[in-house]
């Protein structure tokens, strides 16, 4: 089925070069109201990379001895092998992944960045494209912030992983709304969200710790722009429609779980420390059955359960695929949750920060925050 599936007004599109749909005379009369909260609440979570009293990037870590990621959080160092390991490659190993896993972030909000001005060029509706062009600058703001990070640590980024970069153009490249909105704006900033959640409460680098939480001011609108697409759309697909995409986001989800960074991404990393990456696969194979995944993404800020939670409010999650999900995720207990997101509160608690430096008056931090709900 390869055509729009558009319900709503909000998000009809056209042909990235039909530029005549774009300055049709009825068209400058029709504006969808739908996001003009969170446009108007664009100034409340500004924050400039640039300037050091938002983010200092000059602030030092000592990358010989410290890890930006804690060792919970390698996979690795869970398995046998590990036992085996100086205290010294553990380090090298962990702030290598660290590098691998920050550089794909990069990537992804440089994705997010041209998505984010391709829908500018194909949605119709004048809210919608003010939407995205908004969200175009914020993204770029992240770009900017992530790569003055990396640099700062590890002087540049690594290449994206073949996996995500294969789903990121997939996307960016796709004329269809629903793989950009359902692909970027739930299920990459959904991936996001989770990710960010856990760099913020786990990182032993404050200045990452800063970063996220300020990238999170953000990405808490971004989420509710995919969210007002799936309200407005996904109650009224046909069967046909719904299982294209239902389907395709179980495609991703099972993709990102199990190859986004997965040993053979790493196999060059593991190389320059004189590991083997056949022994670590074998390793990796015994001591992270499903039943771990499982005990893993139990955590409120594990990335796939952030995901998992996502497809299932925006009732993505049907009877024909709940079964897959549910090996790994606890459905009722998520049901249960309601649409509050781990990263909501550590968002308003950076809108907080950004209002001392800012000045801002008016709005407290959990009425902007009212805006992405």
């Amino acid at each position: 089925m390869n055509k729009q599936i558009t319900k709503n007004a909000a998000y009809d599109a056209v042909a990235p070069d039909d530029f005549a749909a774009m300055i049709e005379v009825d068209r400058y009369n029709e504006r969808s109201k739908a996001f003009d909260k969170m446009i108007s609440a664009t100034h409340d979570h500004f924050w400039d990379p640039l300037d050091p009293r938002y983010v200092d990037f000059s602030e030092p870590f000592d990358m010989e001895k410290n890890t930006i990621l804690p060792f919970e959080m390698i996979m690795e160092l869970q398995t046998p092998l590990a036992d085996d390991w100086s205290e010294e490659t553990k380090v090298k190993l962990t702030n290598g992944i660290g590098q691998m896993f920050l550089s794909n972030i990069l990537h992804g909000e440089q994705a997010a960045l041209s998505l984010s001005a391709s829908l500018v060029h194909i949605l119709k509706d004048q809210g919608a494209a003010e939407y995205a062009a908004n969200q175009a600058r914020e993204e770029a703001r992240h770009v900017t912030g992530f790569a003055m990070y990396i640099k700062s640590r590890w002087g540049k980024p690594a290449p994206c992983t073949k996996m995500l970069g294969d789903l990121l153009t997939e996307m960016v490249q796709s004329d269809l709304v629903y793989k950009k909105i359902v692909g970027m704006q739930m299920i990459i900033e959904g991936l996001a969200m989770g990710a960010f959640a856990t760099l913020f409460q786990k990182s032993n680098d404050p200045v990452l710790r800063r970063l996220t939480q300020l990238v999170m001011t953000d990405e808490a609108f971004h989420h509710k722009f995919g969210k007002i697409w799936a309200d407005r759309t996904i109650p009224h697909l046909n069967a046909e429609e719904h299982n294209v995409v239902e389907d395709w986001s179980q495609q991703v989800f099972q993709s990102v779980l199990f190859n986004m960074f997965g040993p053979d991404e790493k196999a060059e990393l593991y190389a320059s420390l004189g590991i083997d990456v056949e022994d670590v696969k074998k390793a990796m194979a015994g001591s992270f059955t499903d039943e771990k995944r499982r005990k893993r993404m139990r955590s409120a800020t594990n990335i796939m359960r952030v995901l998992c939670k996502t497809l299932l409010n925006a009732n993505i999650i049907t009877e024909r695929t709940q079964g897959f999900y549910s090996t790994f995720v606890d459905l009722e207990e998520l049901r249960a949750e309601g649409d509050h997101m781990v990263g909501d509160d550590i968002a308003e608690e950076g809108i907080q920060f950004l209002q001392m430096i800012n000045g801002g008056e008016g709005r407290t931090p959990a009425q902007t925050m009212t805006a992405a709900e």
